[in-house]
């Protein structure tokens, strides 16, 4: 069954050619020329990653990306003319995982695809030291890889599909340090040189979800000059 995308842009010819290289490489499209009817077609269409731009008419992409948020962990990845950190930031900060920034190749954007829909609909993690079932554990965190859940003392915490993937990666191997370009290859099959930042902001919103203070973290240490790891404060 060909996997379902959102595409959420108001640019009749950008839209056109992202659906013609999306339907080239077997994928199913629904698309939308403004956010609330994109957010319509979500809650109906149920599609399993969405592309969204920023600058719409009815609700702009950070608000379209904050409402799916609410329902749905779908990946996310936004593609604007936006390109100033500062947007980028604050697009992984409300839910995106992934930010392109116009303009963009289109081949880059069916390979960002096929890896964010990889990482959270292929997660073929093998069993670790630290598993439980299908339960990662370290510390108080237990981290179900069936249903795709994080708990911190019994409290669900959200997180987003590459939120998930990321703390998988760290819980499947305590202690191992990885650089930030391990994990984005790891996740996500490319490192991009833009991918710096964008890696150093979903470590920081895990840090910030897991109650992590990041001038001393207890759990996602920072290995200077090396990368990160993830410790048992216990231990």
């Amino acid at each position: 069954m060909a996997y379902k995308i959102l595409i959420a842009e108001d640019d009749s010819d950008i839209q056109e050619v992202l659906r013609l290289y999306l339907v080239n490489s077997g994928f199913e499209v629904i698309s939308a020329y403004d956010g609330a009817e994109a957010y319509r077609m979500l809650i109906s269409g149920s599609p399993d990653l969405a592309l969204v731009d920023i600058m719409m008419p009815e609700m702009n992409g950070y608000e379209l990306t904050k409402k799916i948020r609410e329902t749905s962990n779908i990946p996310i990845i936004i593609i604007s003319a936006m390109n100033a950190d500062s947007d980028k930031i604050l697009g992984l900060d409300i839910g995106a995982d992934d930010y392109i920034t116009k303009p963009f190749n289109p081949l880059e954007v069916i390979a960002r695809i096929q890896s964010n829909l990889r990482r959270i609909y292929k997660l073929d993690a093998e069993p670790s030291a630290n598993s439980i079932g299908d339960m990662l554990c370290v510390g108080d965190l237990k981290l179900d890889q069936k249903k795709f859940l994080l708990y911190k003392n019994e409290t669900e915490i959200f997180l987003t599909p590459t939120e998930f993937k990321i703390l998988s990666l760290f819980m499947e191997k305590p202690g191992m340090v990885f650089t930030k370009s391990q994990i984005y290859e790891r996740i996500n099959g490319d490192f991009y040189e833009t991918d710096d930042n964008t890696m150093m902001v979903h470590i920081s919103k895990l840090r910030e979800k897991l109650g992590d203070n990041s001038k001393s973290p207890i759990y996602i240490k920072t290995v200077r000059g090396l990368g990160y790891k993830i410790e048992d404060p216990k231990k």
